[in-house]
């Protein structure tokens, strides 16, 4: 099973995404974990992770969380994307740069 962290400034916004992501994930039978932190934990909740998404808000913050999640890819989400929070079309994203 894959685990999917989204991470933006405080956790809020991007648990909404998370929402419509899960949903759109169990449509298309595609099986993972995915859930939502503020940056400030990424080295304790996305070290583990397969995926890390930053939010339009922090992708300023790409190097530095590479940097405290060493081996995990991470990727920012499509502002478009995002402001519509479009479930699906983030779940196809991830699963591209997973390689699923």
């Amino acid at each position: 099973m894959k685990k999917i962290v989204l991470l933006c400034a405080s956790g809020m916004s991007t648990s909404m995404l998370v929402k419509k992501m899960q949903t759109a994930a169990q449509e298309m039978a595609y099986i993972c974990e995915i859930a939502a932190y503020p940056t400030s934990e990424a080295k304790t909740k996305a070290s583990d992770a397969d995926l890390i998404l930053l939010g339009p808000q922090v992708r300023f913050s790409m190097e530095k969380i590479k940097a405290q999640c060493p081996g995990v890819q991470v990727a920012a989400i499509d502002m478009r994307l995002y402001g519509k929070m479009d479930g699906k079309a983030v779940i196809e994203f991830a699963k591209q740069k997973l390689g699923d």
